[in-house]
């Protein structure tokens, strides 16, 4: 039980960020002595995760350091900004073999719209190709300004293979730390931000939270929104249990009532009468507000559309969730048919989810991110002619996902321009046979070919080419800047200066 104040100093709370494959996932794994980034696949970190390491100062002080990982993809922008909005310190990594590239452009707006401290960690200093004055340049074209170059933002040189300069940049972290001044109460009842949230098949819907402010321990209740957890299970960040969790950690809460949003606020209670009563009357205040709201359908008109394709999307991270949106988003429309997400959820795909889409007219598409698929749901999948597919890097979701959309889009008998002739002078009109001469300014015209009477660009009529002739030698095609004389079967009557286009119908 909390019981008294006492005001101490926080470890910072830090997160790396920067373009996919410059390192950040290398030089974590350096400072940790593991190997995170060989288990990632594809060596692409697809979640964000949370974990602390110890540094000892010149000074011979041992300090915690709280590091989260972010992925570096453009489809985690969401991931990446929660990252920083529960950071002190940001570590921008730029590769000093490539410099400035376009997830570094949108990291650097991100940490700037956080409004927190950041070091650039200039990586990859031992390969051949580096080349770090280059890469510092690259920086300040895109308005970073550092330390020596006319501005104050601190960078280091750092070598995730030999360990270069890696105890220089957690120097700097915690000189930056101290600046800001950050402190805590740990006897104060916890609080902080909802970092990730899953479902775990064994034990249920899962978070996993930084403790900003205050403590969390065992027997207390956790609060985020409509949903809190008793404290039973929470670990650490190598999935030990523990029984306290202090300012600045991040630990992992098992048994929510329902999966926490990711991204909210969170903060500990000490009883469950006083978790029931929040939560209900946050339940009560969102349902309050929906009333309120104006029901304004954003839906593309009915009539505009042929088929409605429901897509069921589940991952292993609710917050990864967000990067299967961001990709569908990217995803060219096709104004004849919608894919309506009806289903986004974490955890294996199962039955329900199966049924969600395959009530449907043509079935629908479930995708799975770092996610199985139930035995009892795939075989319902066959029976009900759903497709399910499931991935484990982005990208390919991404290109699966865009080819398997353009194999439904809806197919319509569609007419293809084969040629176009003006019409120069017409000899006669007997009972819907005309006889005129014309000649060809676009294409073909082939015997027996379907053609439209355009007049001033509007159809005036339909027919068909009944002969051709060049020269007075009947032929089977006219190509293209040829004279001709043609005999059509036609009701409507042609005039010199109109248009004959031949056309044929095709399956799109």
């Amino acid at each position: 039980m909390h019981t008294q104040e006492r005001t101490t100093e926080r470890p910072p709370i830090v997160a790396v960020v920067g373009h996919i494959d410059h390192g950040k996932s290398t030089l974590l794994d350096y400072i940790r002595k593991s190997k995170t980034a060989e288990a990632e696949a594809g060596g692409i970190t697809q979640h964000l995760s949370a974990y602390e390491a110890l540094h000892t100062t010149p000074a011979g002080i041992e300090r915690r350091i709280t590091f989260l990982d972010t992925p570096g993809h453009a489809a985690f922008e969401a991931m990446r900004s929660r990252g920083l909005e529960a950071a002190d310190v940001a570590i921008l990594v730029v590769s000093a073999e490539d410099g400035v590239k376009p997830q570094t452009v949108e990291a650097i707006k991100l940490i700037n719209s956080a409004h927190i401290p950041f070091i650039v960690a200039l990586t990859k200093v031992d390969k051949p190709a580096a080349n770090v004055e280059r890469a510092k340049m690259s920086l300040l074209e895109h308005g970073v300004y550092l330390e020596g170059l006319g501005g104050d933002i601190a960078f280091v040189a750092v070598s995730s293979k030999t360990g270069e300069g890696i105890p220089e940049l957690l120097d700097l972290i915690l000189l930056a730390a101290e600046l800001e001044g950050l402190s805590a109460d740990s006897e104060m009842p916890g609080s902080g931000l909802v970092i990730e949230a899953h479902v775990d098949q064994k034990r249920g819907n899962t978070a996993t939270l930084i403790v900003k402010d205050g403590s969390i321990e065992s027997g207390e209740f956790v609060i985020s929104g409509e949903s809190y957890a008793p404290v039973r299970i929470m670990e650490n960040y190598v999935g030990k249990n523990i029984k306290v969790a202090l300012p600045g950690s991040p630990v992992r809460i098992v048994g929510f009532s329902t999966l926490p949003e990711v991204g909210a606020m969170w903060h500990a209670v000490e009883s469950k009468k006083e978790a029931e009563s929040e939560t209900t009357n946050a339940r009560i205040e969102r349902l309050t507000q929906e009333k309120k709201r104006p029901n304004v359908s954003e839906k593309p008109a009915e009539d505009t559309i042929h088929i409605i394709l429901p897509l069921v999307i589940k991952t292993d991270f609710s917050g990864t969730g967000d990067a299967v949106l961001h990709e569908l988003k990217k995803i060219p429309e096709d104004p004849r048919m919608e894919v309506r997400v009806v289903g986004r959820s974490v955890g294996h795909v199962s039955e329900n989810d199966v049924r969600l889409v395959g009530a449907s007219t043509p079935a629908g598409i479930i995708v799975g991110f770092n996610t199985k698929v139930d035995n009892d749901a795939r075989q319902l999948a066959d029976r009900l002619g759903v497709t399910i597919a499931t991935f484990d890097i982005i990208y390919k979701l991404t290109e699966w996902l865009e080819s398997e959309l353009q194999k439904r889009h809806p197919r319509e008998n569609m007419e293809e321009r084969i040629g176009l002739a003006k019409v120069l002078k017409v000899f006669s009109n007997q009972q819907g046979r005309i006889v005129l001469g014309g000649r060809v300014e676009e294409g073909t015209l082939s015997d027996g070919q379907a053609v439209k009477l355009l007049r001033q660009g509007e159809e005036v009529g339909r027919g068909e080419i009944v002969s051709l002739q060049t020269q007075k030698t009947s032929v089977k095609k006219i190509e293209n800047g040829k004279e001709f004389g043609t005999m059509l079967k036609m009701s409507a009557e042609p005039a010199p200066g109109d248009h004959i286009e031949a056309f044929e119908v095709v399956f799109k």
